[in-house]
């Protein structure tokens, strides 16, 4: 008989014993640092699983997608700039916004905790306008470019060179000839979306242009994950643009794109532009290690309406969970209704209580969704964890096409958000997000009023419905759900 060959093992003895002491040395660092700087116990849990059980390539994903963390030295010089003393208008100004806060207790709890997590002051003296889809807001923008004399920042997650965005690449190159400062900032994943990629022309044409952690090669293994989803335009630091609104064909809608996009867009003048200025400024200096500074960027902003608003920035910097707190302080607030638009619906547990308290407390909890995501898995994991919020009674409509990018929260008609936050893990933890909340029951009313008209136009959904889903469908969804922390 022939005697069978000794087994060869795939590597020397001393390199596979070697390569077993790295591979349990990477495990056991990763595993640890999970454990010790993860605040949920599931997170940590599912990832020191997943680093055990596929050693190595279980590592390599923790440092993919796993570190949401970051430090930024523009940061702490922007939280400097928050508590730095003001003037006797800027103290008057926060005097008659706290004035305003104290009228209405309930108010006044909210602006108190809002203070208290995103260090910065509520501020009177502003105008908010609300802008329709891009119909109405590059127009806007654009016009507000044409008039600059001295600065522009802009700062978006995707910039088209489109019949869009072309306009606005003209624009901005324009402003730099006749010399005013341009800063433009978009973000290295979001500018993918677009080839060829507007960077390009606006580099071509004159105009500083960045690309906030553009990827690994820049951003490193473990932070490529972390975007900047902020839609800021200023303009001689005394006009803003902000709200969800990416720049790109398919938001105009009078030219019947072929995959339309609904959105809301805001601009502001008054005290709160030099917030919005400062989060544009806290980018473009972690990105490019310049400070914008002067009157140029920071002019002194008379009051140009009654409105009381405050930015809110979030982000895995210093800013996290700010938002989620104010979120959780707004629902614990609520005394009759909260109206929520967004496109994106994967809150998480205490969110989700959150909610389900104020409903079963008496307060009117809707809910607006597209009837047709973009995102077809964020779409199936939203559906599998709406029962969650029906069963304690909020109310879930779903928006007919075309696709309702919108981002807006309306409290009691008095309180109201803006901004780019999606409600999904991604924004509320691994994006830059930013945000203006508005002590203002003429903007709340407004937007309350547009709410309304969504939901007029919209289909509601039960428990019922969701029952009657094939169970094909609802494993698919409960798939899709356990991937909602990356979605």
């Amino acid at each position: 008989m022939p005697v069978p060959p000794p087994d060869v093992p795939l590597l020397p003895r001393p390199w596979g014993a070697a390569l077993t002491v790295a591979l349990v040395a990477v495990n056991l660092v990763a595993s640890l640092h999970a454990i010790l700087r993860k605040r949920d116990v599931r997170a940590a849990t599912g990832w020191t699983g997943l680093i055990w059980l596929v050693p190595g390539a279980g590592a390599l994903l923790y440092a993919a997608f796993g570190l949401n963390r970051i430090k930024r030295r523009a940061s702490l010089m922007h939280r400097a700039r928050r508590r730095a003393p003001l003037t006797t208008t800027g103290q008057l100004r926060i005097a008659r916004a706290r004035g305003q806060a104290l009228a209405d207790p309930q108010l006044h709890a909210l602006a108190t905790l809002a203070e208290a997590v995103a260090d910065r002051p509520a501020l009177s003296g502003n105008v908010v306008t609300l802008l329709r889809d891009g119909d109405d807001a590059y127009p806007a923008m654009l016009e507000a470019i044409a008039g600059a004399r001295h600065t522009i920042g802009l700062s978006t997650y995707i910039f088209g060179d489109d019949v869009a965005g072309r306009p606005i690449i003209d624009a901005l190159a324009a402003a730099v000839r006749r010399g005013v400062e341009v800063r433009v900032l978009i973000d290295g994943i979001g500018a993918r979306y677009s080839w060829p990629p507007a960077h390009r022309a606006l580099r071509a044409a004159g105009v500083p242009t960045a690309l906030f952690l553009a990827g690994i090669r820049d951003a490193g293994l473990g932070l490529f994950n972390l975007r900047t989803h902020r839609k800021i335009l200023t303009v001689d630091g005394a006009v803003a643009f902000t709200g969800g609104m990416n720049i790109r064909a398919t938001h105009l809608l009078a030219s019947r794109p072929a995959h339309p996009v609904r959105d809301l867009h805001f601009r502001l003048a008054g005290p709160v532009v030099a917030q919005i200025q400062d989060a544009f400024a806290e980018d473009w200096a972690f990105t490019t290690d310049e400070f914008l500074e002067g009157p140029g960027w920071y002019p002194r902003l008379e009051d140009a309406g009654e409105s009381v608003a405050r930015v809110i920035t979030d982000g895995p910097d210093g800013d996290l969970e700010v938002l989620h707190t104010v979120l959780l302080g707004a629902l614990a607030m609520a005394r009759e209704s909260v109206r929520i638009v967004t496109p994106y619906f994967l809150p998480d547990q205490s969110l989700i209580a959150a909610l389900g308290v104020a409903a079963r407390r008496g307060v009117q909890v809707d809910i607006v969704l597209p009837a047709r995501g973009n995102i077809l898995p964020v779409q199936w994991a939203a559906a599998a964890q709406l029962w969650q919020v029906l069963r304690p009674g909020c109310r879930v409509f779903f928006t007919p096409p075309p696709f309702d990018h919108s981002k807006v929260m309306v409290v009691d008609r008095r309180w109201a958000l803006i901004g780019s936050t999606n409600w999904d893990p991604r924004s509320l933890r691994l994006n830059f997000e930013l945000d203006v909340e508005l002590y203002c029951p003429r903007c709340a009313a407004m937007l309350d009023d547009l709410v309304t008209d969504r939901i007029a136009k919209a289909r509601p959904t039960s428990l019922a419905a969701l029952d009657a889903r094939p169970l094909p469908i609802k494993v698919r969804d409960g798939i899709a759900r356990l991937f909602s922390p990356y979605l």
